[in-house]
């Protein structure tokens, strides 16, 4: 499983112009599967994701975790993050697993992250067109692969 954890003020998820999905501060949380990945991926990234001191503390220092903020979630399922561009122009998606895998393993995660943190997260729609804005915090942007945990 891959990541990608944006820091935000603010984001939102629209699907056909409906919004979906709206945060203020907290992470916007970018997540790409492939046929490997577990319940133990799911779990040492939720676990990561939530204690990740890269929130402000009070004297503007990168010190204070999502847990222990007031930040929010919004996950959204993300298939080009494993995308290989080793040939030609046009990127593979290969890599990515496909739905029957996918989904429940995005489920998963989401439930994961909900108790984890034991609050509420926001998605997007798997497999849907979605529009994602955002306000990059920072900016702070972190790529995480729970198959390089060393």
């Amino acid at each position: 499983m891959k990541v990608v954890i944006q820091r935000v003020t603010e984001a939102n998820v629209t699907i056909d112009g409906n919004s979906v999905a709206q945060i203020g501060n907290g992470l916007l949380v970018l997540l790409g599967i492939v046929d490997e990945d577990t319940q133990d991926d799911i779990s040492w990234l939720c676990n990561k994701i939530i204690n990740l001191r890269i929130f402000p503390d009070e004297n503007g220092v990168m010190n204070t975790s999502l847990k222990a903020s007031t930040g929010d979630v919004i996950l959204v399922s993300q298939f080009t993050l494993h995308a290989s561009t080793k040939k030609g122009n046009r990127p593979s998606y290969i890599k990515a697993a496909k739905p029957d895998i996918a989904i429940p393993l995005y489920e998963n995660f989401i439930e994961s992250l909900q108790d984890t943190l034991g609050k509420t997260i926001q998605t997007g729609k798997f497999g849907a067109d979605m529009k994602v804005q955002l306000v990059n915090d920072g900016p702070v942007t972190i790529i995480i692969d729970s198959k390089n945990r060393e």
